[in-house]
């Protein structure tokens, strides 16, 4: 039974993780910062006091086979720290290379390590992204990413850990936070949006989906080493996305069919040209390298984890 450590295990990924972690054959260990997980036959929880460059997990990762890293500063709405990448750095570079480090020395195997689309870029334009493209983090938080990136290929070449780096885009389901939530609450309450007229093309994920790649990728023999993207395998517009979420929830979405260049300009000048990027611009991903090399393929379609999330949403 292949032994596993989740980081994170008690976040938006980390609890999809130990779902589909409990349909196999797996023994699970949940790194916590706090009560939250029950504990029983397949699933111990280890409580840390946070992912820090000094944390000692020698208890937790004892006996572990594979190490699922989702824990991470990720993107604050309200930034403060003084320095956000100093910020960023600590957790996500310090914090999961101190991590590693200790799994390489403990005897773990795999390291699985869920970075970011946003090491790729921000935004595209004529071509998705693909796992093979130069890298161009657009954010702190993607520097963050691909600095541990490059650490942990490092520490793999220099330990023989194996290390699989998934880069997913906007994660997608019940409990989802962010802007994806937000937008649907939005929409079960009737409030008109001014998202009726954009023809951007994005890339989602469904939190079923990646999960199920991240378990694919904890025994794979062919995982170890790569970089893999992922996606729904199904690129939609703003609008689009809008409408089938309405369909899911069984009433219409009200949308106002503004133009994408006002909108960006009004919220360029009221300091969230950032959102307006992400209602309004491209972000696609080309999953053929997980396609092939892992025999994979997205179990739920886009509608599907709609419908999920809609379910299982408390709105």
């Amino acid at each position: 039974m292949n032994k596993v450590l989740v980081t994170g295990a008690t976040g938006f990924v980390g609890r999809g993780v130990l779902e589909r972690l409990s349909w196999g054959e797996f023994l699970t260990t949940a790194a916590v910062r706090y009560e939250g997980i029950e504990a029983s036959p397949v699933l111990k929880t280890f409580r840390i006091k946070g992912l820090q460059s000094d944390t000692d997990w020698s208890c937790a990762l004892s006996g572990q086979d594979t190490v699922v890293h989702c824990a991470a500063r990720v993107h604050v709405m309200n930034e403060n720290a003084p320095d956000p990448l100093v910020a960023f750095r600590e957790v996500n570079f310090h914090g999961t290379l101190n991590l590693a480090r200790q799994a390489a020395a403990a005897g773990v195997h795999r390291f699985v390590f869920i970075s970011s689309i946003g090491v790729n870029g921000g935004e595209t334009f004529q071509h998705p992204f693909s796992a093979e493209d130069v890298p161009m983090p657009h954010s702190p938080y993607a520097v963050s990413k691909y600095e541990a990136e490059l650490a942990l290929q490092a520490l793999a070449a220099e330990t023989g850990l194996e290390v699989v780096i998934i880069r997913p885009p906007l994660v997608y389901g019940a409990g989802a936070p962010g802007n994806f939530g937000s937008l649907m609450r939005w929409l079960q309450r009737g409030v008109p949006l001014p998202l009726g007229a954009i023809r951007n093309r994005r890339s989602l994920v469904a939190l079923n989906n990646l999960a199920d790649l991240i378990v694919t990728c904890i025994t794979h023999p062919a995982a170890a080493g790569q970089t893999f993207l992922v996606s729904d395998g199904e690129d939609v517009s703003t609008t689009e996305l809008l409408r089938r979420m309405g369909q899911a929830m069984g009433h219409p979405a009200r949308l106002v069919p503004v133009p994408a260049n006002w909108l960006t300009l009004a919220a360029t000048v009221l300091g969230k040209r950032d959102m307006a990027q992400r209602l309004c611009g491209s972000l696609q991903v080309d999953i053929q390298k997980t396609r092939h090399l892992l025999g994979w393929q997205p179990p739920i379609t886009l509608d599907q984890g709609l419908k999920k999330t809609v379910e299982g949403l408390a709105l």
